[in-house]
């Protein structure tokens, strides 16, 4: 069997069209995974963002340009857009379907992160559910409880419900009540109570901040003092708790009486109590 010695032309021809399309495609997705690469690591020294959100934002600017650069050489080999959509956009559906929670999740995930309405550290809670937050993702938010319980709460849960941060603010207000009785001079325990204050080294004073003492309401067995104070966050609940030891501890000093509810009991019938009947004349 004798071989052929020439090339027919368009055999030649098809090698070099098909070569430069492969050189081209290999070219194309290069220069897609180094933009790719380069656009991750320009995110992720943006100071602005958080190490959670340069990561994610890194990655999404790295897979679209490489996922570009794909749909370009596929464009290359002159295989149809419209049809390619279309099987792409039938599975894309199917997916979505089968996997409608977990998408809903991703799609929270998506929104947290972008509008980050809460940072790793910060103590938030939504629903019935609260906790420090040692990681957030696409999928979930990981929680620690302050008895130090873990806490995976779907992303959907997350941020379909209003969300308290009580960290994200740098400063506090707090309102603490004190009750006194009713024969009190209020004059006298307000400058207890102010005195207590003045000792205080960790209130936030300026001048919308400064303390208030007002009597807040006459209730049933007292007459409430509201106490109102600004604090560092980091500080709430430690001033907090050294107040309400040092007012008890100064209202006790100055004679000043902290009511508890009394109950007064009305006997109609005193035969009933003690056993007895009356006998008639």
């Amino acid at each position: 069997m004798e071989l052929p010695t020439e090339i027919s032309p368009e055999l030649i021809e098809m090698g070099i069209t098909w070569g430069l399309r492969i050189i081209s495609a290999l070219t194309i997705l290069i220069i897609g995974i180094v933009i790719g690469k380069w656009a991750a690591k320009r995110i992720s020294n943006i100071k602005k963002l958080d190490s959670t959100l340069q990561i994610f934002l890194g990655k999404l600017a790295k897979y679209a340009i490489v996922l570009m650069s794909a749909i370009t050489v596929i464009g290359l080999f002159g295989i149809p857009m419209a049809s390619l959509l279309t099987v792409l956009g039938a599975a894309g559906l199917a997916i979505g379907l089968a996997l409608q929670r977990t998408l809903s999740n991703i799609a929270a995930g998506v929104m947290i992160l972008i509008l980050r309405p809460f940072s790793v550290g910060d103590y938030i809670e939504f629903g019935s559910t609260g906790g420090k937050v040692h990681s957030l993702g696409l999928f979930g938010t990981e929680l620690n409880t302050p008895d130090n319980k873990f806490v995976f709460a779907p992303n959907s849960q997350v941020w379909g419900t209003e969300l308290i941060n009580y960290t994200r603010n740098k400063q506090r207000r707090q309102d603490i009540t004190v009750g006194v009785s009713y024969d009190t001079d209020l004059n006298k325990a307000f400058k207890t109570i102010e005195s207590v204050l003045k000792k205080e080294k960790r209130l936030i004073e300026t001048k919308d901040k400064e303390p208030i003492v007002a009597v807040e309401a006459m209730a049933d067995s007292s007459v409430n003092i509201k106490v109102r104070i600004w604090t560092k966050t980091d500080d709430f609940f430690v001033v907090q708790w050294d107040l309400l030891k040092a007012f008890k501890e100064a209202l006790d000093k100055d004679g000043i009486s902290i009511p508890f509810p009394t109950r007064t009991l009305e006997i109609s019938n005193p035969e009933v109590l003690t056993g007895t009947k009356s006998k008639a004349a």
